[in-house]
């Protein structure tokens, strides 16, 4: 199935001398669900698709983030074996308007290379565990309305296009001991949503 390959961008006008909040300080627009997951999945023509079988839920326990952030943050980290990693670990990273647009669905290049993760703590899952990561930290507050549609569109996209099934679709912390992603994250709910074929536009 041919997919469109649109690059999202976010940029709000300046403030005219109406606040001394920096523009950076300030939530990025919300995007729409169903563009996100489509545009976020397109891959590059002749990248041969990794047989995924799970897929790994996260939050970044961060208040801001983007992926060019967690980028730089885990090029700085180092595997068992002393190696450095490539860079993010994860697949997709989903904005909550501090660093993203909130709801934006932004695919690294390991997905566009269809790349192994490095964001689970287990070697299967990384193997063939697609990795989302959500900007926020989830043991203090939920996602935004935003996050969760998006989240759940993309699962749902995923989870048909890849044959996924839907005890596949886990929590960091099924994998490993962790909070991750978090006590506020609505993991029921993502599902449920995500299971409805009305959830995803198709083409």
């Amino acid at each position: 199935m041919p997919f469109r390959s649109v690059l999202l961008l976010s940029i709000l006008p300046a403030a005219v001398a109406e606040s001394p909040v920096r523009a950076a300080d300030r939530p990025l627009r919300t995007v729409d669900p169903a563009d996100a997951a489509e545009d976020a999945m397109a891959l590059p023509s002749g990248v041969a698709v990794r047989p995924w079988k799970f897929i790994v839920i996260h939050h970044s326990g961060t208040d801001q983030g983007s992926v060019a952030a967690i980028h730089r943050e885990h090029r700085s980290r180092r595997d068992r074996s002393g190696r450095a990693w490539l860079g993010i670990g994860y697949h997709f990273v989903i904005g909550n308007g501090h660093g993203m647009a909130d709801g934006q669905i932004s695919s690294t290049f390991r997905w566009k290379q269809q790349l192994h993760g490095a964001h689970s703590g287990s070697l299967p899952y990384n193997d063939r565990g697609i990795g989302i990561c959500l900007i926020g930290n989830f043991e203090k507050s939920p996602p935004t309305s935003a996050q969760v549609a998006s989240v759940s569109r993309l699962i749902g996209r995923l989870t048909r296009e890849y044959g996924i099934p839907s005890d596949g679709v886990i929590g960091h912390n099924q994998v490993r001991p962790t909070a991750c992603p978090g006590r506020f994250f609505p993991f029921q709910e993502v599902l449920q949503r995500s299971r409805q074929r009305t959830a995803v536009r198709w083409y």
